[in-house]
């Protein structure tokens, strides 16, 4: 059973500054193209931003500029790098892997970010 284990979530305040992880195990990391959800409160779950196996990036606008995914296949691991970070970036984050042929996914359990004000 593959298993997403996120950390790095918290409290910060506006304008500061975050690095969420979140580690892979138990498949081939490098077949998923991998991403970051998240879900504010009263909201549906959306889309952040995404790497796929080949590096291409793709980021929701309202984080461009803010955010940056990478990802680490020898760690398994993906990133999100979130700076300049804004009350409306307050969520649940997830981890997502997506096989891209297949379709087959994974979720992480979650981790919150907090941006006070």
């Amino acid at each position: 059973q593959v298993q997403l284990v996120e950390s790095g979530g918290g409290l910060v305040q506006l304008g500061g500054s975050l690095r969420l992880s979140c580690v892979a195990s138990r498949t081939i990391f490098s077949i998923y193209n991998t991403g970051w959800y998240r879900q504010g409160p009263g909201k549906q779950r959306e889309l952040v931003a995404v790497i796929t196996t080949g590096g291409t990036v793709n980021y929701a606008d309202s984080v461009k500029g803010r955010f940056t995914i990478s990802r680490d296949n020898a760690k398994s691991t993906v990133y999100l790098q979130m700076n300049s970070l804004k009350p409306e970036d307050t969520a649940v984050y997830y981890c997502n892997l997506i096989q891209p042929i297949t379709k087959y996914q994974y979720w992480g359990q979650g981790t919150q970010v907090t941006v006070s004000s």
